[in-house]
């Protein structure tokens, strides 16, 4: 196998090296290998377009030539994960990666690894640097800006020795900057929510004055930038906080709720006033209206929101699936009977999820795509089911893989798979139930009569929850 895999890789920069010498090179060469593959098939995508689906061979490889190449990143996935890669013309760009972790295993190499290599660490390095930044936000606002700007700075410099060592292309310089900047500019706009102080609008006025100073270079309608993840998440924190700014003005209560339905409909007209890019505007319209209505036990506000978001959006298929899962939420009232919802045992036995409530009941969700939380959640069940040997905790996989990969998952863990199951048909289950955020839990009374459909098992007040449950 070592053998094979030497001279799998080696064939692609083999060919790379050969379209080098062509003047008139506009393809190039990608492909991989899968441990622990969940399908057979990799679908390769540029800018949400389906490019092709790839097929894995029996060795769990694949190699694809990529004719009249558009430079430019493109998407792969896998099983409901995916990653994104670099592609220019003559790059024999491979991978290997372990699906039971998915990003931290990712490793390119061929014709064009290195800028990706740089890439993808970037990545996982901002995913750590948010815990960290969590911490910083408790300073005063003038030391947190120090911190920053020396994490900006120690980047800047990765970034000038790597540019000077690879020579890299400008196409790679432009994105590898704008990921940084942008990160910078997030952690600016996080400051005034993060920060433990419960009056936000005090805390965004106390900030120096320079502290936004490079709001005046932003474009919210960069269309180089509009899938770009750094871009997308940047924009989130800043409409969030200059709609604290706006609603701060004109609201009669001292202190800010985020979950304020005034609140939110500021952030989506402003969103409204100031996007034109059409991909960027949706994304972040439905961001945010999503988000209010899934964490929301006020119909009316709901109802509100959705509105809002309708007259605003122009995606016909997002405003189809948020009316069908404001209808799902409201159908899922405190008080009412679970949904029939049939589920998968890992005995392959099919059920319907309500036969399962025999006693005060948690239901909780997974997804192989949200690696951390299928971790986390599980070793809090865990811990939970310790200590409330009262409750029945059932877990639930969301995902449209076969009953064995998630097995693999588990087993892989050492998780015990008792009181596991799968959606039978998890688009459809999905809806009924509003499985979102990931972190949802439905707590459930022995008659399957809901308790609350919007708990988290990571909430400070879930096992306050759970002992009211116990002594009813």
């Amino acid at each position: 196998m070592k053998f094979y895999s030497i001279l799998f890789f080696g064939l692609a920069t083999f060919l790379g090296c050969k379209e080098e010498s062509s003047n008139t090179v506009n393809y190039a060469y990608f492909g991989g290998e899968i441990i622990n593959p969940s399908t057979n098939y990799v679908v390769l995508s540029k800018n949400e377009i389906v490019i092709d689906t790839i097929r894995l061979d029996n060795k769990n490889r694949f190699l694809h030539k990529l004719e009249n190449l558009e430079k430019g990143l493109y998407t792969f996935r896998h099983a409901g994960e995916y990653q994104m890669v670099l592609l220019e013309p003559n790059d024999s760009v491979l991978f290997r990666l372990n699906t039971l972790d998915f990003d931290g295993s990712l490793v390119f190499t061929g014709r064009g690894d290195k800028k990706n290599n740089y890439l993808i660490n970037d990545f996982i390095e901002n995913e750590k640097e948010e815990k960290h930044i969590v911490r910083l936000c408790q300073l005063s606002p003038e030391a947190y800006e120090k911190h920053v700007d020396s994490l900006r700075s120690i980047k800047l410099q990765q970034l000038a020795h790597f540019t000077n060592k690879h020579k890299p292309s400008e196409l790679f310089l432009k994105i590898a900057q704008a990921n940084i900047n942008y990160n910078y500019f997030s952690s600016k706009e996080v400051y005034p929510f993060v920060h433990y102080g419960r009056n936000k609008a005090a805390i965004l006025k106390s900030v120096p004055e320079n502290f936004y100073a490079y709001r005046k270079d932003i474009d919210y309608n960069d269309e180089f930038l509009s899938r770009d993840y750094n871009y997308n998440t940047f924009l989130r924190h800043h409409f969030s906080n200059i709609s604290l700014q706006v609603h701060d003005d004109h609201s009669e209560k001292h202190s800010f709720h985020e979950k304020s339905v005034c609140y939110n409909l500021d952030r989506l007209n402003l969103i409204d006033s100031l996007v034109n890019n059409p991909i960027t505007k949706e994304d972040l319209l439905y961001y945010f209206a999503m988000r209010y209505i899934s964490k929301s036990k006020n119909n009316q506000g709901n109802n509100k929101v959705l509105e809002s978001y309708l007259a605003k959006s122009n995606n016909q298929k997002n405003k189809e699936a948020l009316v069908l899962y404001t209808q799902s939420l409201n159908s899922l009232k405190e008080g009412r009977k679970l949904p029939e919802v049939n589920v998968v045992s890992y005995n392959n036995h099919v059920v319907s999820i309500r036969s399962l409530i025999k006693k005060p009941t948690a239901i909780t969700f997974w997804s192989q795509v949200y690696y951390d939380h299928f971790k986390d959640s599980h070793y809090k069940l865990n811990e939970l089911k310790d200590k409330y040997p009262e409750i029945h905790f059932i877990t639930i996989n969301i995902d449209e893989s076969g009953l064995d990969r998630s097995k693999q998952m588990l087993a892989g863990h050492q998780f015990d798979q008792t009181n596991e199951y799968k959606l039978k048909d998890p688009k459809k289950g999905k809806t009924i139930l509003a499985v979102y955020p990931m972190t949802k839990t439905i707590i459930l009374d022995k008659h399957a009569n809901i308790i609350n459909s919007h708990s988290n098992i990571f909430s400070s007040r879930f096992e306050e929850q759970l002992l009211g449950l116990i002594n009813r």
